[in-house]
Formats: structure tokens, sequence, C-alpha cells
């Protein structure tokens, strides 16, 4: 029978001793998806939307890549990484904003959760700066793409 890796012998929530993994290469990619209403499609100019509070793909780029850092502060059993890498990008398609967020680690352990953290912040942040336009914006998805180096490897499919 599996067990979940955050419970100890007796059933309570531990975090997971990595002392034994091998250092290596680590990379985790996820994604999240904003539906945009027309009334903020119709803001958008090129690559970007600019609201009272600024360019908002850009802030929320800034976002994303923050907490993606801080993942293990608002995770409780999360590690604290130092990450090699973080990008984030954002693109139109078709009435919605994609949003990927891919980290990389040289560790003993995984960057998903850094991953799906960096595009949920980026979500909510486009979010927060279009709410003044509209409240029918939804934040549909968020999901992890990919992640590589560790015991697994993961691709997902559609």
């Amino acid at each position: 029978m599996s067990r979940l890796s955050h419970v100890d012998s007796d059933n309570r929530p531990t975090m997971v001793d990595v002392s034994d993994k091998r250092i290596s290469e680590r990379e985790a990619c996820a994604q999240s998806i904003v539906s945009l209403p027309a009334e903020v499609l119709a803001q958008v100019n090129g690559d970007e939307i600019s609201s009272k509070k600024g360019p908002v793909f850009a802030t929320a780029i800034i976002a994303g890549v923050m907490a993606a850092k801080k993942t293990h502060e608002l995770i409780p059993f999360c590690h604290p990484l130092g990450l090699d890498s973080c990008k984030v990008s954002i693109k139109i398609q078709d009435s919605s904003a994609v949003i990927e967020c891919r980290c990389k680690v040289t560790h003993k352990t995984g960057v998903e959760m850094e991953a799906l953290t960096g595009a949920s912040v980026a979500a909510l942040t486009v979010y927060d700066m279009l709410k003044a336009l509209s409240h029918d914006i939804v934040i549909r998805e968020t999901r992890l793409l990919s992640k590589s180096g560790g015991k697994r490897e993961f691709t997902h499919r559609d």
C-alpha cells in the first residue's frame, strides 16, 4: 500500500527527509489559464494590457517569480530552495491569458510546487490588476505540465 509522503508512521504531518536523495538538476513547468472577457481583451495592446495599476503582464511576471522563490514560506512542508532559474511567460491565446512558469534547481528535491505557485500567483495578479475592468475574469486551470530530474519524470498529456 502506498503512503502519503508528508505523513509519518503515526499518521502525523511531517516534512519529507531528503538527506539520502542525490543532488541533480531538476526542472518543472506549470501553467495557469485566465479567461478574459471581451471588455478586457479590448484593452490588449500588442503583448500587454495596461490598467490604472500599470502594465499587467509585466507585473504578473514579477509577482510569479517572487512567489516561486517564496514557496517554502507559503506551503508548510516545502523545502527552501535557491532556484537556479525561474521564468514566467504570458501570452494571449484565444480569449485567455496563458501563463507558464518554468523553474530549475540543482538540489535533492524538485521544483513542482515552485512552478505551480509561480503560475498561480501570476494568475492572481492578472485578476487583481484587471478587476476594475471586469469581475467576469476566471482563473480556469492551474496544472503541472512537466517535471524532470527526480525519481519520476512527468509530462502532462492532453
